[in-house]
C-alpha cells in the first residue's frame, strides 16, 4: 500500500527521519548532557537535579559498574517508581555497556523470579521499599550485585511526612544489609567517584532495553529493543510534536508530567528519552494513584506536555481540586496504553480546554506507532496516523491485506520495531510477517485518509451467535452512562449464544441500578451486543498503568 497517510499529516512533519545520526543511546543522551548542563532535567517532590548532575552521577554509577566485572551486554535490573535515581540509574546502564531490564516494584516474588531468571540479570538497582522482595528470590537468580536505594538519597533535607506519601501502597521497608551484597545507592555514587568510566562502544544493534510486555496477553515476554529502535522512536516523537513546540516562546523550556511509570515503555521514551533529547523538564510523579497528591504537585509547574491513560485522566477530573487546575500551558496531552473513551476526552476538553491527542503503540514498538495529528481541535476516536518512517497494514488472518474500511490485525513495519522476543524465537516467528511486519494481535479498520480505528483486541473479541462484539465499543457506551465510572466487558459461556456479553461496572452514582444501566444500554447498543449479565464492583483490576485487566476478569469467571 501506498502511504496514502502522509498527505494528512500536520505542516512541518516529515515523511522520514534520520535515526542514523546517533551512534548509541548514550551519544544521544551525553549530547544532552553537554547541550544542556545548567537546565533542570528532573523534578521530584521539590527537588530538581540537572543535566549536568545526572551526568555526573550516571558516570560515577557506569564506572561502579564496570568495576564488578560484568560483560558488555549483562542485564541489569531496575526497579523502583518514579524517583530521581531512575534517570541516572537509566543513564548509568547504558554508558556502562549494559542493557536495562525494566521491573515493575510491585511485583510479587514470583513475578520478580520470572523475569529475573527469564533475563539472567546480573544485578539490580531497588528501592529499599521493594528490597524485601528482591531479598525473596535472590538464592534463584543470577543476581550478584544489589544496590539499594533509599527516598531521601537525592531528595536532600526534606520532611517525613512529605516523602511518606509516595510510599504508602509498597511493601515494608527493609533494612539494606539484610540483602547478601547489597551497596546503598549513595556509598555506590561516592565509590564510583573514585573510578573512571571506561569508555564503551556502542553500535545500533546492541540491546538497550528488555521490555517485558505486561503479561495482559499471556506470559510475559521481553521485547528487544535494540539502541536504534528506541533512537528511531524518540526522533518520531520530536518530529511529530515539532510543528507544536515551534509555537512556544524561544529558549523555553519544555515541562512533562511523568506519572505513569517509567519502568513501563510509554513513559520511558515519551517523558524520560525524549524530555532529555528536547532540554526538557520531567515532573516524576511517584505515587500518580494518590490523586490528591497528584494534583497538589500539577498545581506548582506550568505544564507543556501530559502523557497519560484513559483512567488516570479519569480519576483526575473526578476530585474536585483539579478544576483549579492551571493548564493555560499545556500543548500536548498524550493518550496511549488503552483507548481513550469518548466521555472521558469530552470532559477534558470542557475542563481542560485542550483535547486528548490519542495514539498507539505497545513494547513491541519501543513504543509508539500511530499517533492523531497535535494540531487537532476534538477528540477524533480513531488512533491517527503512521507515524514518519512506519508503515501500517491491515491483514486478514491468511495475512492479505484487506481492503481500505475493512478489519484486519493490525501490522507494523519500522525502525521502532524491536528484534524479536528475548530467547523466544517461536513467538518472534509467530509475530512476525515474511515481509517485516510485526502482527500486534489488535483488530483496527484503517479508513481511505490513513487514520486507523481500533475495533479491539483478537483475543477479547466475543462471538454472540456468530456475531462479533468488541468490548471497546461496549465500554465506550456505557462510560457515557453518568451513573458509571469505570467500566469492563468481557464474554462469557452460554448454553444459547455461545458467549453473552457480561459488564463488570464501578458505580460514580450509588443509586445507579442494573436495569436502569439495562435500559440505557437498550437505547445505545443493538440486541447482540447487549450485556446479558451486571456486576457492580468496588473496583476493577488494573495494570500498573491503569489498563484494565480484562483478562483476570474472565480467568475469575473460569475458575468459579
Amino acid at each position: 500500500m501506498d502511504k496514502i497517510w502522509l498527505k494528512e499529516y500536520q505542516p512541518g512533519v516529515p515523511a522520514e527521519i534520520d535515526w542514523t545520526q546517533y551512534r548509541s543511546l548514550t551519544h544521544l543522551l551525553e549530547e544532552s548532557f553537554r547541550k544542556y548542563a545548567d537546565r533542570k532535567a528532573y523534578a521530584c517532590m521539590d527537588k530538581t537535579i540537572t543535566f549536568g548532575e545526572v551526568d555526573r552521577m550516571s558516570q560515577q554509577m557506569a564506572a561502579w559498574l564496570q568495576s564488578r566485572g560484568m560483560k558488555p551486554g549483562a542485564r541489569v535490573a531496575i526497579m523502583m517508581p518514579n524517583v530521581l535515581q531512575y534517570p541516572v540509574a537509566m543513564a548509568a546502564i547504558l554508558r556502562a555497556g549494559y542493557t536495562i531490564v525494566n521491573v515493575n516494584p510491585l511485583y510479587t516474588a514470583r513475578e520478580l523470579q520470572h523475569q529475573m531468571v527469564d533475563s539472567g540479570a546480573e544485578a539490580i538497582v531497588v528501592l529499599e521499599n521493594f528490597a524485601t522482595t528482591v531479598e525473596h528470590v535472590l538464592p534463584h537468580t543470577q543476581i550478584k550485585h544489589v544496590i539499594v536505594a533509599a527516598m531521601g538519597d537525592l531528595l536532600g533535607a526534606l520532611k517525613g511526612t512529605v516523602v511518606n506519601f509516595v510510599v504508602r501502597r509498597v511493601k515494608k521497608m527493609v533494612p539494606t544489609y539484610s540483602l547478601p551484597g547489597a551497596i546503598s545507592f549513595n556509598k555506590m555514587l561516592a565509590e564510583g567517584a573514585r573510578m573512571t568510566l571506561k569508555p564503551v562502544k556502542l553500535g545500533h544493534d546492541d540491546i538497550a532495553f528488555l521490555q517485558y510486555t505486561g503479561g495482559t496477553t499471556g506470559v510475559s515476554k521481553g521485547a528487544v529493543l535494540l539502541h536504534r529502535n528506541v533512537i528511531a522512536n524518540v526522533l518520531q516523537n520530536e518530529a511529530w510534536l515539532q510543528p507544536t513546540m515551534d509555537t512556544l516562546p524561544k529558549d523555553s523550556q519544555l515541562q512533562f508530567v511523568c506519572a505513569l511509570p517509567l519502568y513501563h515503555i510509554y513513559a520511558l521514551t515519551v517523558c524520560a528519552l525524549m524530555g532529555m533529547r528536547l532540554g526538557g523538564m520531567n515532573v516524576l510523579i511517584p505515587n500518580p494513584r494518590d490523586i490528591p497528591g497528584f494534583i497538589k504537585e500539577l498545581k506548582k509547574y506550568r505544564i507543556n506536555v501530559f502523557p497519560a491513560v484513559n483512567t488516570l485522566y479519569n480519576g483526575l477530573m473526578n476530585n474536585p481540586e483539579f478544576a483549579s487546575v492551571d493548564f493555560s500551558g499545556c500543548k500536548i496531552a498524550n493518550g496511549g496504553g488503552m483507548a481513550v473513551q469518548q466521555s472521558v476526552a469530552e470532559r477534558w476538553l470542557k475542563l481542560t480546554g485542550y483535547p486528548i491527542i490519542e495514539g498507539y503503540g505497545m513494547s513491541e514498538t519501543s513504543p509508539v506507532v500511530t499517533a492523531n495529528r497535535c494540531d487537532i481541535k476534538e477528540f477524533t476516536g480513531t488512533i491517527g496516523l503512521p507515524y514518519p518512517s512506519t508503515e501500517v497494514r491491515i491483514l486478514d488472518d491468511a495475512g492479505n491485506e484487506v481492503p481500505l474500511g475493512s478489519p484486519g490485525e493490525i501490522a507494523v513495519r519500522g525502525p521502532q520495531v524491536m528484534a524479536g522476543y528475548w530467547q523466544r524465537d517461536d513467538e518472534t516467528a509467530k509475530s512476525m510477517t515474511p515481509d517485516g511486519f510485526f502482527k500486534t494481535g489488535d483488530v483496527g479498520i484503517m479508513d481511505d485518509r490513513g487514520y486507523t480505528r481500533i475495533v479491539d483486541r483478537k483475543k477479547d473479541m466475543i462471538l454472540v451467535s456468530g456475531f462479533n462484539v468488541y468490548p471497546n465499543e461496549v465500554e465506550g457506551v456505557v462510560a457515557m452512562h453518568p451513573g458509571v465510572l469505570e467500566v469492563a466487558c468481557i464474554g462469557v459461556p452460554d448454553q444459547h449464544s455461545g458467549e453473552a456479553v457480561k459488564l463488570f461496572v464501578v458505580k460514580k452514582d450509588p443509586a445507579l441500578t442494573e436495569k436502569a444501566l439495562m435500559d440505557f444500554c437498550k437505547e445505545e447498543l443493538t440486541g447482540y451486543k447487549r450485556p446479558k449479565y451486571i456486576e457492580f464492583r468496588d473496583e476493577l483490576p488494573k495494570t500498573n498503568v491503569g489498563k484494565i485487566l480484562r483478562r483476570q476478569l474472565r480467568d475469575e469467571k473460569k475458575a468459579a
